[in-house]
C-alpha cells in the first residue's frame, strides 16, 4: 500500500469533507477522491457512509484512522531520524507537551540539552496527556509532560516540580480587592474549567481543591479544551479560572488579572512520564536535568 493513499485518508477522515480535504493537500479534488475509491477496493471494506447528508465514517474507517494516523507519525519519525544522522546527530529524544505546562521552565530546561547536547537530535510534539501515554506505549514518544500521574501499566510518572496555582480573573474584577484568593470566596463566582479529557491532565487536581465540593453545586461557566479559549472566556467575562500563574504571565494580556490560591497546599505538580524500565542514556541525562534544576530552585526557596 502506497503511504500517499494513507495520507489522503487520513485527511479526508479528519475533514469529512473532499474539497477541504484536497486544499489541506494542497491538490485538486478529483485525485483524493478517486485516491479513497482505489483504497476501499485495495482493503475490501467501504470506510465512509455516505448515505446521510454528512460523510461520516464507518466503523472500519475509524479503526483505519487510529492506525494510519499511527503509521504516518511513525513515517514522520523514520524520515526527522534521517534528516538527523545526515545533519550529524548521534541521537534522538522524542519530548511530548501540552500547552497548560510551565513554559518558563520548559524553556531552558531544553535549551539547556542543546547546550551540553549538541549532538542530540530533539523533537518536541504538542500533545494532550492522553496522546502522550499512547504515544509512550506506541514506542512513538520517549518522555511526556503532563500534570496528572494517572498512568497506565507499563509506564510510570515521576513528580518533575510544582507550581502555585492562581485564579484568573478578568482585569476588572471583585476578587483583585484580595492580594491572595481564597477557595471559598472564588467559587462564589461562574468557572471555566478545562474538560476532564482535554490539555494537560490537571483537571483531577484543580477538583481536588474545592473541600469536598461536589461537581453539582459548581458554578460552570463552560468547560474548554484549552489554555488560550480559557483565557479569553475569562478576559469576556464568562467566569473566572484556574491555571499556573507563571504560565498566564507569558501570554501578556490586559484583559485578565491574576492572583495567587491562598494556603500553601494549593500547588500543581508536574510529572515527567514515561515507559518503565531502564531508561536510555539520552534519557538518563534529560532526567538528571530535570532533578537538579528542580534540586537548584528548593536551594533557592529556602530561607
Amino acid at each position: 500500500m502506497e503511504i500517499r493513499l494513507l495520507r489522503y485518508f487520513v485527511a479526508v477522515a479528519e475533514e469529512l469533507h473532499l474539497a477541504r480535504a484536497a486544499q489541506r493537500l494542497g491538490i485538486e479534488q478529483s485525485p483524493v477522491s478517486r485516491a479513497m475509491r482505489d483504497l476501499e477496493a485495495l482493503l475490501g471494506v467501504k470506510l465512509f457512509d455516505r448515505s446521510v447528508r454528512q460523510t461520516r465514517l464507518t466503523w472500519a474507517g475509524q479503526v483505519l484512522l487510529v492506525e494510519a494516523r499511527r503509521v504516518m507519525t511513525t513515517v514522520d519519525h523514520a524520515v526527522q531520524a534521517a534528516k538527523g544522522a545526515a545533519q550529524g546527530y548521534q541521537g534522538l529524544l522524542r519530548i511530548g507537551i501540552c500547552g497548560s505546562l510551565s513554559q518558563p521552565r520548559i524553556a531552558p530546561l531544553l535549551a539547556r540539552s542543546r547546550e551540553e547536547e549538541p549532538e542530540l537530535c530533539i523533537r518536541i510534539f504538542e500533545q494532550s496527556v492522553s496522546q502522550q501515554l499512547q504515544g509512550l506505549h506506541n514506542d512513538l514518544l520517549d518522555i511526556g509532560f503532563g500534570l496528572s500521574d494517572t498512568v497506565n501499566d507499563g509506564l510510570v510518572a515521576e513528580p518533575a516540580w510544582s507550581d502555585p496555582l492562581s485564579v484568573i480573573v478578568p482585569a476588572r474584577h471583585p476578587l483583585l480587592a484580595h492580594a491572595q484568593v481564597k477557595p471559598e470566596d472564588a467559587l462564589k463566582y461562574p468557572l471555566i474549567l478545562c474538560h476532564p479529557d482535554s490539555a494537560s491532565g490537571g483537571n483531577d487536581t484543580i477538583h481536588a481543591m474545592f473541600d469536598g465540593s461536589t461537581a453539582a453545586s459548581l458554578k460552570v461557566a463552560d468547560r474548554v479544551t484549552s489554555m488560550g479559549v480559557m483565557l479569553t472566556l475569562v478576559g469576556a467575562g464568562y467566569g473566572i479560572g484556574f491555571a499556573i500563574g507563571s504560565q498566564v504571565k507569558t501570554w501578556q494580556r490586559p484583559d485578565i488579572a491574576i492572583r495567587p490560591l491562598a494556603g500553601s497546599t494549593q500547588m500543581l505538580t508536574t510529572y515527567l512520564l514515561r515507559r518503565r524500565g531502564e531508561p536510555s542514556e539520552p534519557m538518563k541525562r534529560f532526567i538528571g536535568r530535570v532533578k537538579a534544576m528542580e534540586a537548584a530552585e528548593a536551594r533557592e526557596q529556602e530561607p
